[in-house]
This record gives C-alpha cells, structure tokens and sequence, in this order.
C-alpha cells in the first residue's frame, strides 16, 4: 500500500464534528486537492496526515505504513505552509540544508567550528551541500544560496520553502494553501512550477486550498469538502461536467454555474422556468415537484427576444475579458424567493466586436439541453435528457 491512505477518520472538538468519517486513497505519484470554504476541514484533515493533529476514530496511512499514532518527526512527510515558514537568520543554503543537518548531524557537528575537526563530519556536510546545491539548481535558486529570505522576492520565499521539502526526500508533500499568500501573476507562475516539480518528483501530494482554479490546473484529482465531508472525489473534467451535487457544481467551475429554480409540468411536459418559459427536459420526476436546472456560461447562447426556445433575459452587467466577454443577466420565475435567477452567458470576444449588450436590455438565452444539470430538491444531481433524446431512447427500447 502505497501513497498516502485515510481509513474512516472521525475528528470532534466536543459536539462539534470536524472531519466525519472520511475515506481518501492518494496513490503514489498522484496529486490530490482539498477544496472547500473556510471551515469545511480540509485543513485539519492535512494536519492529521501530518501528525500535528490526531482522529478521534479511524487509521493514516503513509507509504504502506500505519501512522496514526506516530509523531509528525516520525512520519516522513514533507510540509509546505502558507507563511513559507523560514529561518529569517539562516541562509538559503541553511534553509534548504536544515531537515538534512537536523538528520544526520550529531548535536556537535551541528555546531560552526567543532565539526571541521572530524574527516566523517566534514564528509557529511559535502555530500548535504552537494544535495542543497542540486535542489536550489533545480528550483532556480542557485544564485541566492548565500542571501537571508528578507532579501527574496515571495516567489524566491516559496521556492526556498519548496527546497527544504524536496530534500528530505519525503514518502509524502502536504501543502496548506502555499500560494495564498502572493500575488495574482505570481501565483500563476507558481502553480505551473509546483506541477512540473511534483511530475519529477512522482510522490503522493495532498494540497489544500480554497482556490477552485488551483485545483483544477494542478490536481489529478479533487476532494471537494463541505461540513466535515468530501462531497464528491474525481477528477477535475468528471466534477465539472457531473458533478454529484449543487454543492460541488457551484464550487467549481469559473463563472459560477447559473441555477434555475423549475417545477416538473404533468405528463412529463418538461420543466417550467418563470410563468412563460418551458425547457423540454425529461428528468423522471413526479409533476410538481421542485428541481434546479444548472448551465455553465459557455453552453448558453445570446439571441433575440422573439427567438425559439429562448429564456428572455435582462441584461445585468457585462464583463469584456479580451478573447471572452461575460454577459451576466436575469431571467424571470415564478418561484417564491426567488423572482430572478442569475445566468452567465460566455460569448466569444470577436462576436460582440459590432454591438456589445448593454445594461438593462432585454434578450432571449438559448440553451444546450444536452449539457444542462437538474438537481432535485435535496440538491442532488438527477439524469435529465432532451425531449427528443429521451423519445428515441423508447422508441429504440420499443
């Protein structure tokens, strides 16, 4: 068993669950997110996997180890924090050198001077030099090995941090939201680099961040977590496309998804939207029942008022992104609570180039139906398929 294994793991701080019976297999060489708001426990689920915390209920394992009880020293994982966690006194050398000379450096050799009297100490402290020498190489830092993390960039800051991980040569890398603390460019330079650096490496990574756009850019797969449980455990394209439930269909994706409260029409008419508006879906429900129609941005398209199978729309806002242009509108129902539902409609930049919508005209969204996600009223993903999907199917069945 490789990799790193969590086995039914229950934290509680009295009444109050943290983490509630969570099982999660991140394979050797795999790379895994924990997404959720704040709150949600994805980060005291990284604490346990660290060892700076401990379940209630359930066993970690970590590389074909039980560690449950085991202290963080013993553990062999490798973390990276937020707040780079540096040595301010220490070199970049020094830094990246620590968990080697904390391992293998007696007490004294540890020291400036006494460790020159010793041909094994000085060996000793060669061959980590050498290994710091490769890791900084690798990292792009091997021209501020002598400079104090004060006078580093925060990129340089996370590399540095990235370095004193790499060199321990973990059985596993955990990392508590390492980007959150840079700016928007940097941390897109930065999320390209911690990819490439886990592809070399090839160990089991758990990363945690509340950045939907980190995860799905970095992870192989995504724990998406809410109350103390993961939601849903996939792949980034499978949560986007189908996701389990309301919950992870609005944490991912960017522009949120648009949701449409409906009510399923007699006979299995389809789902009515507003007082005007029918989506000919087939969803399997019984006839007045509540469901919530979900769309992403791209598989909606602008028209007119008058045109066929359109929802009218009133325009709220629209956004000019360059090779995008987001057109955000209203469109009216009959639901109590809920007299407008937002959508986002994404429109290819060059098409809005002879007449751009404007604020507070009225317009007709056409939709994909094959693409649209119907969630009943627990917030539950049921199937749903087009009227005329759903008539060949019986026809083929016969």
């Amino acid at each position: 068993m490789a990799g790193v294994v969590l086995e039914n793991v229950c934290r509680r701080f009295g009444a109050h669950a943290a983490i509630e019976n969570i099982d999660l297999t991140v394979g050797e060489g795999e790379f895994v997110a924990l997404v959720g708001p704040s709150g949600c426990g994805k980060s005291t689920l990284l604490r346990m996997i660290a060892g700076l915390d401990w379940p209630d209920e359930g066993a970690i394992h970590i590389g074909g180890r039980e560690v449950t009880g085991v202290a963080a020293a013993e553990r062999n994982v490798a973390m990276v924090f937020q707040n780079y966690a540096l040595y301010p006194h220490l070199s970049v050398r020094q830094n990246i050198a620590t968990p080697l000379t904390m391992r293998q450096l007696t007490a004294w050799e540890r020291l400036p001077l006494l460790w020159r009297g010793s041909a094994a100490s000085r060996a000793r402290r060669s061959q980590i030099d050498a290994e710091v020498h490769e890791v900084a190489q690798a990292l792009g830092l091997g021209h501020v090995l002598d400079l104090k993390p004060g006078a580093l960039s925060g990129g340089q800051r996370q590399r540095v941090a990235l370095g004193r991980a790499i060199v321990r040569q973990p059985a596993a890398f955990l990392y508590d939201e390492p980007l959150s603390n840079l700016d928007a460019e940097l941390r897109t330079t930065m999320r390209t680099e911690i990819a490439d650096l886990h592809r070399r490496i090839g160990v089991a990574s758990v990363y945690v961040t509340h950045d939907q756009v980190e995860a799905m850019t970095m992870a192989d797969r995504i724990a998406v977590m809410r109350a103390g449980r993961i939601l849903q455990f996939d792949s980034p394209a499978q949560l986007y496309a189908q996701p389990s439930c309301i919950e992870v269909a609005r944490t991912i994706g960017t522009p949120c998804i648009g949701l449409l409260p409906a009510k399923v029409l007699a006979g299995d008419g389809g789902l009515s939207i507003g007082l005007h508006s029918v989506l000919p879906l087939h969803v399997g429900q019984s006839a007045g029942a509540d469901v919530t129609v979900g769309f992403r941005a791209e598989h909606l398209q602008l028209a007119t008022t008058d045109a066929a199978g359109t929802l009218p729309a009133r325009v709220l806002n629209v956004e000019y992104l360059g090779a995008d242009v987001l057109v955000h509108v209203a469109v009216a129902t009959a639901q109590p609570g809920h007299s407008e539902a937002r959508l986002v409609v994404r429109v290819a930049g060059i098409d809005c180039r002879g007449r751009t919508p404007v604020k507070g005209e009225w317009l007709g969204v056409g939709v994909d139906l094959g693409r649209a996600l119907v969630f009943d009223a627990d917030g539950q993903r049921i199937d749903a398929m087009p009227h005329d999907t759903a008539l060949r199917q019986q026809v083929a069945h016969g």
